[in-house]
């Protein structure tokens, strides 16, 4: 179940991932600054990293028999949602006509979490690795 879960959250991130890019380099170009279109340019590539990750996982994660494959799906896909969408939030705020400034500490947050994603990832390569080796 959690591999289609992770197939699911996959297509879903890649889809909007390329919507989102789409609109900040064309709709939203006019209307936020040089560095807010970075900013926003960053969520998005972050998102379809994660994205294509959570499909990998989603279709050969039990092939390479990840232990913290539950957890690590979870993490990359809470962490891409407060990543990349807490980026986005805080770069359309004027345009929104919002103070979404407390959602500052959400983005790190999220990275924090992906990057525990990738460490328990590497854990489980490492342990795959002294398997294979003996």
């Amino acid at each position: 179940m959690m591999r289609k879960r992770a197939f699911l959250a996959g297509t879903i991130f890649a889809l909007t991932s390329v919507i989102l890019g789409a609109l900040g380099a064309h709709a939203l170009k006019d209307l936020l600054t040089e560095a807010q279109l970075d900013s926003f340019e960053t969520g998005v590539r972050f998102q379809m990293y994660h994205a294509i990750m959570l499909i990998v996982l989603g279709i050969k994660g039990h092939a390479f028999h990840i232990g913290f494959e539950k957890v690590i799906v979870t993490l990359f896909a809470l962490g891409t949602v407060f990543f990349s969408f807490s980026i986005y939030l805080l770069n359309l705020q004027e345009v929104l006509n919002a103070n979404l400034l407390w959602l500052g500490p959400v983005t790190p947050f999220g990275g924090s979490l992906l990057i525990i994603g990738w460490t328990l990832l590497l854990v489980d390569a490492i342990r795959l690795f002294i398997r294979k080796e003996h």
